[in-house]
């Protein structure tokens, strides 16, 4: 099983990462993982994430109080809870403000277009959840009816969350989400979207099924234990 050690370091490369990429900016998003069914890992508040050591990262329990960690736990951590508590499959959430998908989210627009194959089996839809202010109720009530079916969520005028098995699937889905932003964007540049049809739809949801299945089976190769399957839509 992976130690608490590694998994302070996955946290500080993703962290780097998102910064490096300027999926954010200053002291904006936050990561976290499930060390066990009590114990979440998380960034802290009003810190650079590409800025972090392990020393910075705060372990709370599941009511969001502070188990260790010298510094303040992210002021966003409700948003981690609530989706830990709905997705027993998850054990790491990275969220972020990836500019292009943070502009169709502050447009009010979603990415749940059937524009791009490779989108569809990856993560399906990305919804577009109501606005509700950072660091309170009013962001985890708009976030909870779309996290048990959706890998990915927009949150308007405010940015992207995307969660996995691991820290790994979750930063990718975030670079899955702005990389698809970015194709989308250019549709409406050019004028026109060339839509796929329901059949085609319907062939692809079958090869979400095994991409699904290939992703578990990965992640018990890696870490000799079998985690819940991800949901199929």
């Amino acid at each position: 099983m992976t130690s608490e050690r590694q998994y302070r370091q996955d946290i500080l490369r993703f962290g780097r990462l998102i910064h490096e990429r300027c999926y954010i900016a200053a002291t904006d998003g936050n990561l976290s993982v499930r060390l066990d069914d009590n114990r979440i890992l998380s960034t802290p508040t009003a810190m650079c994430k590409g800025m972090m050591e392990p020393s910075d990262l705060v372990t709370v329990n599941m009511q969001g109080n502070r188990i260790s960690g010298k510094r303040n736990v992210s002021s966003e951590i409700a948003m981690h809870l609530l989706i830990y508590r709905l997705r027993p499959d998850v054990r790491a959430i990275v969220h972020a403000h990836p500019p292009t998908a943070t502009g169709y989210a502050a447009a009010g627009l979603a990415l749940n277009q059937p524009l791009v194959s490779e989108v569809l089996i990856a993560l399906g839809s990305i919804p577009l959840a109501a606005y509700g202010t950072p660091g309170t109720p009013e962001l985890s009530d708009a976030l909870a009816p779309l996290v048990p079916e959706h890998d990915a969520i927009l949150m308007s005028n405010h940015g992207v969350v995307t969660y996995g098995e691991d820290l790994q699937l979750a930063y990718m889905r975030m670079e899955t989400v702005e990389h698809f932003a970015r194709i989308a964007l250019v549709t409406h540049m050019l004028g026109k979207q060339q839509l796929l049809s329901s059949e085609e739809i319907q062939k692809l949801a079958l090869c979400r099924e095994k991409y699904v299945s290939a992703i578990s089976h990965n992640q018990r190769d890696g870490n000799g234990k079998a985690p819940s399957m991800t949901r199929k839509r």
